[in-house]
């Protein structure tokens, strides 16, 4: 337990936006200044004022959502010696990283989930578990997980297909969409289809049953 609590720190691996600015240094990269960063965050902000409040809470449970998927392959790769396990979660968790970024310029910090540590923490013991009992166990998981999120990210673009509205955060979400299904399907090949062990069946059902929840905690907290 010990262990888990000292490498499970919340942040660790966060997008940039989220760290404080670094002024330019002379002859050094152009970096954002203060008042460049604060006038984002505040486009940011006009921008999510004028959303539907039921879009601003998917979004807030999209935003959850990909910070524990940064989590689950970062609790992987604390734990793990597996190399397939390693190179596919080094691999996801740029792509998990970046969409982590994109929703962050949808919903400022203000309107995200108050859980979002318990989120980062349930994720990164989501990839650690199962990455302890090996590549079968951590496939099968990633597979379940990316199952979820395939639906939730579907049920969100149908709803504004049907309200005929934000086009392009339907463009958005639908590509953030298509890369986890990606996940999904490398996830089940890696695994070579093989069938689910009887005692990894309780585990997969608690993954399912944890994302709906967390999913319907994030929309009001």
């Amino acid at each position: 337990m010990q262990f888990i609590l000292n490498n499970i720190k919340y942040g660790e691996g966060q997008p940039a936006t989220q760290r404080r600015p670094e002024s330019r240094r002379p002859g050094g990269p152009r970096r954002r200044s203060v008042h460049m960063t604060t006038d984002i965050l505040t486009a940011d902000a006009a921008i999510a004022e004028t959303l539907p409040a039921w879009l601003v809470a998917e979004l807030r449970t999209d935003h959850a959502g990909e910070t524990g998927a940064v989590a689950i392959y970062k609790g992987a790769l604390a734990v793990t010696k597996s190399s397939d396990i390693i190179a596919f979660s080094q691999n996801h968790l740029r792509t998990e990283t970046s969409h982590l970024r994109e929703i962050e310029t949808l919903i400022e910090p203000a309107k995200r989930s108050r859980l979002t540590p318990i989120w980062w923490a349930l994720g990164w013991i989501t990839g650690a578990f199962p990455a302890l009992l090996g590549p079968r166990a951590f496939f099968a998981t990633i597979e379940a997980v990316e199952t979820f999120v395939d639906e939730h990210y579907q049920d969100q673009i149908d709803r504004l297909d049907a309200e005929d509205r934000c086009p392009e955060i339907r463009n958005l979400l639908d590509r953030l969409r298509l890369d986890e299904v990606a996940h999904r399907d490398d996830a089940h090949d890696h695994r070579e289809g093989a069938p689910i062990p009887a005692l990894l069946k309780p585990w997969l059902w608690l993954v399912d049953k944890g994302s709906r929840s967390a999913v319907a905690a994030a929309r009001v907290i």
